[in-house]
């Protein structure tokens, strides 16, 4: 678990940050020592030496009369102190003219008697005029830097200036350097954990949507912001490319819903076609029976006379012509029901046209001596509703078919009703269709709807019709998708259905 948790935390950028970081300050810092131990002694002493000759230019330019406005005492001050010279002047004779070290003078006047003091001498330069040697004094350990030179004028100088302070100024500086190291650490992890942030959440964030692109999740978008730099273009390609894998998956599956809508209909036309011959094989053979019985006697001479031949084709073109009714309302009712029929809708008078089937049924309402009442005929003669008017008018006519069918004396009271109700919760129109007469029995309720479903269970083929009327009604209101439905009332039954109101 610790190895596996101690993996984890080296993938991480911050981590990885932080160690690239620590390795580059200690190899910057490793540098720098080396380049102290190496470099630095060597820089000082050419920079000493450049001094050392400098000075020797200047003060022999001065006794050679080329600078007497030099105070050469004050000068020679100032620069044994700036420098940490040590500086002795002699004249031809050896004797002393300026001396800013007495220890210095001794050792001087007695550097012939001393010679095995300075036993380690190293040359550093060597000319006519001047000679710089590196020299350690192992009475006191140290180490100098010595020029010994003559002027043009025959006066002797002698400059002496300790080394030993650059070694421990080395020393110091790489002490220092290992302190700065370990500050620098200790703040860049500081600096990493805050500036990492900065570059670490923005990736996280990628990751995230990357993640919820994975599975399908596109809702998610990376924040674009002012700064113009690597992650902000990598942020406006994850966002196109979530946009353009969107848009595609989401035509695949507007595809695959087109794909699965075609099954479907075919599906339906399927179901459609072995609906339609199982409907037709079945409400067919009555008429065939009859067609083929009277075609037999007629063949056969069953009856010679001519009525008799008449009345057989009479009944042979009766059954041809319910047949072809029957096919064409099949069909009808095939492409009502499997969404095969666009419908014509436009704006007209629902009071105009219930009157228009009521006159249409004139002679079947005469037939059962009965009438229809329409109400509140002129508190709803405006009444406009929008739908095609060829399927209402098919509706109407099935319910007050259907009414003068079944009206019954109730009570003394016999007749049917058309009622126009507004619904104004729902915006339509409630058309009632009510007869006085016998009520439906509960469990036929439902069943009326379907195609060939009769209540009546003779199915009196004179007397009855295709019992595929309420189907009809049942087809159009599933397109409308419009209620409707049957109320067993006290005296009677009521039909309705709802159309939308202008």
């Amino acid at each position: 678990m610790k190895k596996n948790k101690i993996k984890e935390m080296l993938k991480s950028v911050k981590i990885k940050l932080f160690l690239t970081l620590c390795i580059t300050i200690l190899c910057i810092i490793f540098f720098l020592i080396i380049l102290n131990s190496f470099a630095l002694e060597k820089f000082y002493l050419y920079s000493k030496q450049n001094t050392l000759k400098d000075v020797y230019n200047s003060l022999n330019d001065y006794y050679n009369g080329l600078n007497h406005d030099l105070d050469l005492e004050s000068e020679l001050e100032r620069i044994a102190i700036k420098n940490n010279f040590d500086i002795l002047i002699k004249d031809e004779d050896n004797i002393n003219i300026y001396s800013s070290n007495k220890n210095f003078y001794s050792i001087i006047g007695g550097i012939a008697s001393t010679a095995d003091t300075f036993n380690d001498d190293k040359v550093l330069e060597f000319t006519d005029n001047f000679t710089i040697v590196k020299q350690k004094d192992f009475r006191n350990g140290l180490t100098y830097i010595m020029l010994s030179g003559r002027f043009d004028n025959g006066y002797y100088l002698y400059i002496r200036l300790p080394i030993t302070s650059i070694q421990d100024s080395v020393r110091i500086s790489n002490n220092f350097l290992l302190l700065i190291a370990g500050f620098t650490i200790f703040i860049s992890a500081i600096l990493v954990s805050v500036i990492s942030k900065k570059f670490t959440e923005p990736i996280l964030e990628l990751n995230n949507i990357a993640k919820k692109m994975v599975n399908l999740d596109f809702s998610h978008k990376y924040r674009i912001t002012d700064t113009d730099d690597e992650i902000n273009d990598l942020g406006k390609s994850i966002n196109n490319m979530s946009d353009k894998l969107e848009k595609t998956i989401n035509q695949l599956r507007s595809t695959n819903i087109e794909l699965e809508k075609d099954i479907e209909k075919k599906s339906k036309i399927d179901d459609m076609r072995k609906s339609f011959i199982s409907d037709v094989s079945h409400e067919l053979k009555t008429p065939i029976a009859l067609i083929q019985g009277y075609s037999e006697g007629l063949l056969e001479n069953v009856n010679a006379d001519e009525e008799s031949r008449k009345f057989y084709a009479e009944v042979i073109l009766d059954e041809t012509n319910k047949m072809d009714r029957l096919v064409k309302q099949l069909l009808e009712l095939m492409k009502l029901e499997y969404g095969k029929r666009e419908f014509n809708n436009a704006k007209f008078n629902i009071l105009e046209l219930e009157k228009e089937v009521v006159h249409k049924s004139k002679l079947l309402l005469d037939e059962k001596q009965t009438e229809v009442k329409i109400k509140d005929i002129d508190k709803l003669s405006t009444i406009q509703v929008f739908a095609d008017d060829f399927y209402i008018e098919q509706i109407i006519t099935n319910y007050l078919t259907n009414a003068i069918k079944n009206v019954k004396e109730v009570d003394g009271e016999k007749y049917i009703s058309i009622e126009n109700q507004i619904l104004e919760d729902k915006n339509k129109i409630r058309v009632k269709v009510f007869n006085t007469g016998e009520n439906i029995p509960e469990e036929d309720l439902e069943r009326i709807w379907q195609r060939f479903y009769k209540a009546d269970k003779s199915r009196n083929r004179a007397s009855g019709g295709s019992g595929i009327g309420l189907a009809f009604v049942k087809a159009i209101m599933n397109n409308y998708n419009s209620e409707y439905g049957v109320i067993n009332c006290e005296n009677g039954v009521e039909f309705y259905f709802d159309i939308d109101k202008v």
